[in-house]
């Protein structure tokens, strides 16, 4: 599949603002997003620096595009005055879809909010409808727009690996690109899942799951022949051809042949028990429980589908959740739940149209997908679905039978999964509503930062920030922070506080400082009131809308790990950026570190503390472990790394064979710490001048 070229017309309107509303007034040019990501201005002399007033946007921006747009179809992207995309469309006529955003009457107000904030667009041309379909799911992946229906949970699905690039074929779980050589079953609905049927595929054929390396290097068998879960082909317990035999089966079992799997040990265990051999028999007998097992782990097992994917949207609250399950050779192999970020007002079919089309930008697609409700692209999405997978792909909504059947489970678990969800946010925002009131905060918060600092003994120091809104925790949000300051006592818990809030907030104000006043939710509701008469939404209604869903960078509330000492650090920080009005917590704990007696340190009150029932109590001690647990994660892993650091690789001129090298002489690098020259050059491929550079670096370490 090629794509056409990507244009983007130098429009006036492109990248200049009409003072007064007057064509050919004073002309201000802003960078585009490339400038804006390098970091180099676009200047137009005889005008002013574009910073310093508004830049254009809505309707009369996107109407310069008009005049140069074709007819044919293309995908399309509407971009904010700070060059960020907020929309990504397709269209099968580029043209006539970008007019109908030069008008606003009778336009939905999320979509009128959207025009206003259009401050450029881009454009690419495609072959075929088909083709803007599969593009458009692409783009918006990567850019995750406001405005779009976005698939939040990423992550790849795991699936079970039989590598055969050697003699004694490995079952594994694998996640991500399909570069090894072997057999791949899957996708799995969790790695959970892919686990259990692992183990009991062992039990029942005895395949190795160890790595090359310990395969090669086992001198007598390992733990798992003990326990009758390897034929330990390591150390030639079993032929290799008797276990390519066990491969084999096992393979079968995985494609579906199970039946036949089954009924083949039923029948060589009868024989091995008319002959005697009842050891032979128990080995068979226990493989038929594992096979029994890993289908009673598998669930519900439909006649007559092989291979599909199940799709069933249920919508309540201004939410939408989305019950994917997985039937592979005729097996139910899991399933997950999804909860796209989409504008309230949306009908579950268009979030489930937009859903779908993202879900495989990155996956395997299977030859029939059912649907709990009729889409409106269906034929166009099939048609790109099967260029993508290179055979046909069936799109269906059942309406009776076995497959109806399945939808229908699929969406009673969406709609429980739903009610468990929103009855989460529920409790999520009642929590968040009484720490604003217990801290005295003028409104619920809807970001909360926390901050915590790990070390030992000044080493390896890391600062950590953790994030909760009204969704639980945002961990996409969260940061570490290397202590870098070379200017810190080791140990100085207020120094590293200082550091890893100026570099937070620094960053925050200089965002704040660069975006224009028209980005910001509240002056995009002043556009729309001045236009249509609408009014700013109320607390439910921003909650489901594309403004109310984003979590702001801003933070409402920041809680520091510590008492007065580390409060006072941070409101200076604060201050110092221009940024104290954000509300600053002390969390200090309490006699003999007990959990729950808690001091608050707070502006302007005395220390105090929260009743010991107290649900917000709870709540904080949860933020503050979170806290605790990622600094104490990233401290672990940077402590670890440092334990694998050589001192040879800082050494100019020694790279990976010089350093073989003299490890080899050696022995270690203590032992090349204390050589001397002379004997440094004895080393194969060290010169005089090179040993001598090593000498002075070590030699000057110890100065």
């Amino acid at each position: 599949m090629s794509w056409a070229v990507l244009w983007r017309r130098p429009s006036p309107f492109d990248a200049v603002r009409l003072d007064g509303g007057a064509c050919g007034a004073n002309v201000a040019a802003m960078p585009t997003p490339s400038d804006k990501a390098s970091g180099v201005p676009a200047p137009v002399q005889g005008s002013e620096p574009a910073e310093e007033r508004p830049t254009a946007t809505g309707p009369d921006v996107i109407a310069g595009y008009l005049k140069t747009l074709t007819a044919g179809p293309g995908v399309y992207r509407m971009l904010d005055a700070g060059g960020d995309v907020i929309y990504v469309g397709k269209a099968r006529n580029l043209k006539a879809r970008v007019q109908n955003y030069t008008r606003l009457a009778g336009l939905p107000n999320r979509t009128i909010r959207m025009i206003q904030a259009t401050a450029a667009m881009e454009f690419v041309t495609v072959r075929t409808e088909a083709e803007a379909l599969l593009l458009e799911a692409n783009l918006i992946k990567r850019f995750r727009p406001r405005f779009n229906v976005t698939l939040r949970d990423d992550k790849s699905f795991p699936y079970i690996l039989i590598r055969r690039d050697q003699g004694a074929p490995q079952i594994l779980k694998h996640r991500g690109a399909r570069t090894v050589k072997g057999e791949y079953f899957g996708p799995f609905a969790s790695a959970g899942a892919v686990n259990r049927t692992i183990n009991m595929l062992e039990r029942a054929f005895l395949l190795r799951s160890c790595s090359d390396s310990v395969f090669e290097s086992r001198t007598r068998p390992c733990l798992l022949h003990q326990i009758k879960r390897c034929s330990a082909p390591c150390t030639g317990e079993i032929s290799l051809d008797d276990y390519g035999r066990l491969v084999e089966e096992a393979l079968r079992f995985l494609k579906g042949e199970s039946q036949s799997v089954r009924e083949m040990y039923q029948r060589l265990m009868e024989e091995a028990a008319e002959k005697l051999e009842f050891e032979r028999a128990a080995m068979l007998r226990n493989r038929l429980w594992a096979l029994a097992h890993v289908q009673a782990e598998q669930a519900i097992n439909p006649d007559g589908v092989e291979e599909a994917d199940v799709f069933a949207a249920f919508q309540e609250g201004g939410q939408t959740c989305i019950q994917v399950f997985f039937f592979r050779v005729g097996q139910n192999w899991g399933n997950r739940a999804y909860y796209p970020k989409a504008d309230r007002s949306l009908p579950v079919e268009e979030v489930l149209d937009s859903f779908v089309a993202q879900f495989y930008d990155d996956k395997p697609v299977p030859r029939l997908i059912l649907l709990s409700h009729e889409i409106a692209n269906h034929v166009l999405l099939a048609e790109a679905l099967s260029i993508k997978a290179d055979r046909k792909v069936e799109i269906r909504v059942p309406q009776r039978g076995v497959k109806s059947g399945l939808v229908d489970h699929a969406l009673s678990n969406a709609r429980e999964a739903l009610g468990r969800k929103l009855a989460e946010s529920s409790s999520q925002r009642t929590l968040l509503a009484a720490l604003g009131e217990r801290f005295g905060l003028k409104r619920p918060p809807r970001r909360v930062d926390v901050f915590d600092n790990s070390h030992i003994m000044g080493t390896n120091a890391v600062g950590a920030m953790i994030v909760a809104g009204s969704e639980g925790f945002a961990k996409s949000a969260y940061r570490k922070f290397n202590i870098r300051s070379e200017q810190l006592t080791p140990g100085d818990d207020y120094g590293m506080m200082r550091e890893v809030l100026e570099r937070r907030f620094r960053r925050l104000a200089e965002s704040e400082a660069e975006a224009p006043a028209a980005s910001q939710p509240e002056a995009l509701w002043e556009h729309v009131a001045a236009e249509e008469g609408a009014e700013p939404p109320g607390e439910e209604e921003a909650e489901g809308s594309p403004l109310g869903d984003v979590l702001p960078d801003r933070p409402d509330l920041v809680l520091v790990d510590g008492g007065a000492g580390q409060l006072t650090v941070a409101r200076e920080v604060l201050a110092a950026l221009g940024l104290a009005e954000i509300a600053v917590v002390g969390v200090a704990k309490g006699p003999d570190r007990d959990a729950g007696r808690e001091h608050f340190h707070v502006p302007g009150r005395p220390s105090f503390m929260l009743e010991p029932r107290d649900p917000v109590l709870y709540f904080v001690q949860r933020l503050r472990d979170e806290a605790h647990r990622f600094a104490i994660g990233t401290h672990r892993a940077k402590r670890a790394k440092s334990l694998g650091v050589n001192p040879l690789d800082e050494i100019p001129g020694v790279g990976p064979t010089r350093k073989r090298a003299l490890l080899k002489h050696f022995g270690s690098a203590k032992a090349v710490s204390r050589a001397g020259v002379d004997d440094l050059q004895a080393v194969s491929g060290i010169s005089q001048e090179m040993a001598q550079k090593i000498y002075d670096f070590f030699h000057e370490r110890r100065i």
